[in-house]
């Protein structure tokens, strides 16, 4: 059992020094788990630490998946097979640039429920999931003989509140359930005292500046053991930004400054992943910033699991402190050669609605949460029976629109607009509107954590609201198309093809022609491409593939001239 005594941690009664990589089993398809742990053995690491997150698992109230890429379980039962520890942190905050910080999108259903307190509604929704959760953990749990000798209470807290009944309530639950392990909270050294309890072990989650870090946890608790709980070795891309990288000795450096003054560490992270299908989260400061589909994070694998030269860095130092095992080599994971894909048959989505979306109609426009949609698409109708040109505030609308007037494009909007105020103009005496809307990933950190989608509130045009409207809910689970239905080149369209594959591997498709929307394979959501980069490719695992028959399906929302894509055998990531 993982205990503290004085400043150090004791495992089993001896002194213990926690070497942990971050690897979210979400993030990575089920095959590759081994193959990216096998790696963290390799490098030097005793332990790997993943959040839980709770809308993967439970996406509609009541409704859970622990399969595949869900299968929690099966993640701890391969890296115990490796013989690592590992840290869980089920939160029910994750934060982790993850859609909605790991929060299910349902919860905002609910207006009035306060988010991450004691709200009693909120409560009662985190029991309802730990009933389910917790029990499938505590098999698992070292002082049942298992390798999890770790959870951790919420997360970064101190960065979005002060309800500490709130913490309390969690740790009560856990050990309702039978969680009797190490128990912690993490936050950033100047955010510690509020998102920790007085009994619990407090840890650090930072990039640099050891000395001072650790200053400020003794000055908060004397004598705790130093955890660098996430230890930021590279950051995460927004759309239309920089590539983020970090130099490989600096990151090295730092890790050599915390060991050598006996502090444990997880590396945040080791392996990034991918934010697989409308995963990715979002943050808000002075504006809008959706995070990218890759999470490579310039980690110490890359988002194939490639070994980079911040690994062999790492290892290096981590050779100088502890016995690093004979490694064991995993299988080679092959990539595809380079091909062009064509696209032969194409669609709009106003002439396949019927086949991909849920139809509702309302007085006022309904919400995304309202409709029990989580993440995708709404086209929203409605009537303007005048003839004018008329001003339209766009502010209600989340995240990206396309406005259309009467089967006519005529302008974009986006939630960083600084106009918010935009003049259409109808040209007959009874028009139809529509505003196709975009989420593109809830924010997943800060106070705007409410961020709900779609059109959030009524219209207010010419200085009215206007009533009477028609939803459409496109949540692209299962994308079936009708192809017999194509009478029009209006975009957003689906474009559809095949490929035959006589073994499979991992390759990068290329989105350049394409300008923004998403690419599934075999009913597989890759994730968003957007012109405005970083990003240039996709990530296709291998397992994705089929040997034989392929189908790749796009949709495009703003239009293209390309029938094709290239599967390219390298990622550029801007």
């Amino acid at each position: 059992m993982l205990t503290v005594k004085d400043d150090q941690f004791m495992l089993n009664g001896q002194p213990f020094q926690i070497l942990s990589g971050s690897i979210h089993y979400f993030r990575v398809p089920q095959e590759y788990w081994e193959d990216r742990l096998i790696k963290l053995k390799n490098c030097g690491f005793n332990t790997v630490e993943t959040y839980i997150p709770w809308n993967f698992h439970e996406p509609k109230k009541g409704q859970f998946q622990f399969e595949g890429m869900a299968d929690i379980e099966q993640f701890i039962a391969t890296a115990e097979s490796l013989g690592l520890y590992i840290i869980l942190r089920p939160a029910p905050y994750i934060c982790a640039e993850w859609e909605f910080g790991g929060l299910p999108a349902w919860l905002l259903k609910d207006r009035n429920m306060a988010l991450r307190c004691a709200d009693p509604n909120f409560l009662k929704h985190i029991e309802d999931y730990y009933d389910v959760l917790l029990p499938k953990l505590v098999p698992h749990l070292i002082t049942n003989g298992g390798n999890v000798f770790a959870l951790q209470i919420e997360n970064e807290y101190g960065a979005y509140g002060n309800d500490k009944q709130y913490l309390e309530r969690t740790r009560e639950i856990y050990k309702e359930k039978g969680i009797d392990v190490l128990l912690f909270t993490s936050d950033g050294p100047d955010m510690i005292e509020d998102g920790s309890l007085p009994d619990v072990l407090t840890t650090l989650n930072f990039g640099s500046r050891v000395e001072d870090s650790y200053a400020m946890l003794d000055a908060y608790k004397p004598n705790s053991p130093k955890l660098c709980a996430e230890f930021w070795i590279g950051w995460f891309d927004s759309w239309g930004k920089e590539h983020h990288t970090r130099d490989p000795k600096d990151a090295a450096a730092t890790l050599r400054a915390m060991l050598e003054k006996d502090g444990s560490v997880n590396f945040y992270m080791f392996h990034g992943g991918t934010n697989f299908a409308f995963y990715n989260g979002a943050n808000q400061y002075e504006t809008y910033d959706p995070t990218i589909t890759s999470y490579d994070y310039d980690s110490l694998l890359t988002e194939s699991g490639e070994i980079t030269e911040k690994y062999r860095e790492v290892q290096k130092v981590l050779k100088e402190f502890v016995t690093i095992p004979e490694p064991v080599e995993p299988p080679t994971i092959p990539i595809l050669p380079e091909q062009k894909v064509q696209l032969d048959r194409s669609v709009s989505l106003f002439d396949t609605l019927t086949t991909i979306a849920n139809h509702h109609k309302n007085v006022v426009p309904m919400s995304m949460e309202e409709m029990d949609q989580a993440y995708g698409y709404v086209l929203y109708r409605t009537t303007i029976d005048r003839k004018a040109d008329m001003v339209m505030d766009t502010s209600m609308i989340r995240d990206r629109a396309f406005l259309y007037i009467n089967g006519e494009y005529v302008q974009t909007v986006y939630r960083n607009d600084e106009k918010k105020e935009i003049t259409l103009s109808f040209p007959e005496d009874i028009n139809t509107l529509e505003i196709f809307v975009e989420n593109m990933g809830r924010v997943n950190y800060g106070k705007h954590l409410r961020d709900r989608k779609g059109i959030i509130e009524n219209l207010w045009i010419d200085n009215q609201y206007i009533f009477h409207w028609e939803m459409f809910s496109i949540e692209l689970e299962e994308v079936v198309l009708d192809f017999s239905r194509a009478t029009t080149e209006r975009f957003p369209q689906f474009y559809e093809g095949t490929f035959e594959l006589a073994e499979t591997g991992d390759t990068f498709i290329n989105m350049e022609g394409w300008k923004k929307g998403n690419v599934f394979i075999n009913g597989v959501n890759l994730g968003r491409y957007w012109e405005i980069g970083p990003q240039k490719t996709l990530y296709l695992p291998a397992p994705f593939l089929n040997v034989g028959e392929n189908t790749i399906q796009i949709l495009e929302l703003e239009g293209t001239k390309q029938q094709e894509v290239h599967f390219a055998n390298k990622p550029d990531l801007g």
